[in-house]
């Protein structure tokens, strides 16, 4: 097969009006709905399923037994059209599931570039995936949850409705997240689920400075260590700290939060923050 070319296995089925640009692979057994868009350098392998009104960026890879754009798993969806939309260079491993989004929510679901997602993992209607994200197995988003860019989510956790978790977050394996998980943060367990403090083993991974993390470990100790109420904690974080990237996504976080922020601690936890 050339660069140029696109190969359709003689079992596939791709309707007609289907749009696959140059260098997609379709494996055996795979389907592809009439309104899907597959752009340049996609694999799909065999048995993937594919339909409603997706589009497929570049450069992914969709393993087996994927199922992608189908109708949301919503009582009040009534077949309207609503979208799924997926970047570039994403994996897709076996038996992953995205539905499509809601017209009482975003109406598209929409996942961004260079994630890793593995088995069974699901992506609910009317969420928001972020980039260079990891899925372990069998990480359940349910509807309109936000995971914003680096975050990690544990095995088999479920992350409840309209639940967002910050950037560079971190949720252990089998945990329950029914509030948002606060950027830089480690949380893990269920019910209560408890903050273990700063990601510091990811942040490191993506080559934070130690100056960072320093400022990073006093600002969670404002937050989560302190007799400071929210409201105080934010405001001293203000006085304490120049402007800046960490300084500002902390601050805008916790003040758009609609469920609140996980803030239990866990009994070792100031001394996980070094």
């Amino acid at each position: 097969m050339g660069k140029n070319e696109v190969f359709i296995h003689p079992t596939a089925t791709v309707q007609p009006k289907a749009r696959l640009d140059v260098g997609v692979w379709i494996g055996p057994y795979s389907f592809i709905g009439r309104n899907v868009i597959v752009k340049k350098n996609t694999r799909l392998d065999g048995n993937v399923y594919i339909n409603g009104w997706t589009e497929i960026g570049e450069g992914n890879h969709i393993f087996p037994f994927c199922s992608i754009g189908t109708e949301p798993q919503d009582l009040t969806y009534k077949g309207e059209k609503t979208l799924v939309k997926i970047g570039d260079r994403n994996v897709f491993r076996e038996f992953i599931t995205v539905h499509r989004g809601t017209v009482k929510g975003r109406k598209e679901t929409v996942v961004g570039n260079d994630s890793y997602f593995m088995a069974y993992s699901h992506i609910a209607h009317d969420c928001i995936v972020g980039n260079e994200t990891v899925f372990t197995h069998g990480s359940t988003l349910g509807g309109h949850v936000t995971v914003d860019d680096y975050a990690t989510v544990g095995a088999f956790s479920g992350i409840h409705q309209f639940c967002r978790i910050g950037k560079h977050g971190f949720i252990g394996g089998y945990s329950v997240i029914t509030q948002d998980v606060l950027s830089f943060s480690r949380v893990a367990g269920g019910r209560p689920t408890l903050l273990y403090g700063l990601n510091a083993i990811g942040l490191r991974r993506k080559k934070f400075s130690r100056e960072r993390l320093r400022d990073l470990k006093e600002m969670f100790k404002i937050i989560f260590y302190s007799n400071l109420n929210t409201s105080q904690a934010l405001d001293k974080i203000k006085e304490q700290f120049q402007p800046g990237e960490d300084r500002d996504e902390i601050i805008n976080f916790i003040q758009s939060s609609k469920r609140g922020i996980i803030k239990k601690a866990a009994e070792k936890w100031d001394s996980e923050l070094g």
